[in-house]
């Protein structure tokens, strides 16, 4: 018997249909436990493409001019959306969660209380209670970001232009539980004391990105 390394041919049709059917899948698990989704961009080679004639942006983006307006935890919206594309997944923030993202190298030294992902580029997303304002001690730091209402983040599975979103504490293993915002500040906080000089991240939250 000879083996080869070669990979099996997939055509890209199939690829894109597996695609679809597993961001779908990711859309409609997050809306059956309260988390509202909306589409966005979708990756096309090494760009993202929501289909809106002129849009310039090629970062990951919502593919909906009224994105906040329109995300849904609604399984018939949700399953028309990812019909035809395979957009990616984002989570609006602000009503039921808040996110703070933080490099990798403050999240690995983190006590995780509840879901947390993190992204090829290094960062970690500590989702938490919303409506707690940045601790002074973290609003100074412009590698500690808080996303409220108006922003939003790309979930897992997604795929982004350095690789893919993963959880590393899945909302399963703590019963989709959010924990309280201000310990998890308070956590790191302790974390951050002997950390060195910030890292200015690559991606900001939306509000950022329009100031």
């Amino acid at each position: 018997m000879q083996w080869t390394s070669r990979q099996p041919f997939v055509p890209p049709a199939l690829l894109d249909r597996l695609d679809r059917v597993r961001l779908r899948r990711a859309a409609l698990r997050y809306a059956a436990h309260g988390w509202d989704v909306t589409p966005g961009a979708y990756l096309a080679g090494r760009r993202f493409d929501c289909g809106r004639p002129g849009c310039t942006i090629t970062g990951c983006h919502p593919a909906l001019d009224s994105w906040a307006e329109s995300a849904t935890g609604d399984p018939i919206r949700i399953a028309a959306w990812w019909r035809r594309q395979a957009h990616t997944v984002l989570l609006p923030t602000g009503v039921g969660f808040d996110v703070l993202e933080v490099p990798a190298s403050l999240g690995r030294r983190m006590t995780c209380l509840g879901p947390v992902a993190d992204t090829s580029a290094g960062r970690w997303m500590f989702l938490v209670r919303p409506g707690r304002a940045l601790r002074p001690e973290l609003e100074h730091r412009l590698d500690v970001i808080r996303h409220g209402l108006g922003s939003w983040i790309p979930a897992p599975p997604n795929r982004m232009l350095d690789g893919s979103i993963r959880w590393t504490v899945p909302p399963e293993q703590v019963e989709w539980r959010l924990p309280d915002a201000d310990r998890v500040q308070e956590l790191l906080v302790a974390a951050a004391r002997p950390s060195s000089r910030p890292i200015i991240p690559r991606q900001v939250s939306t509000s950022r990105r329009a100031a």
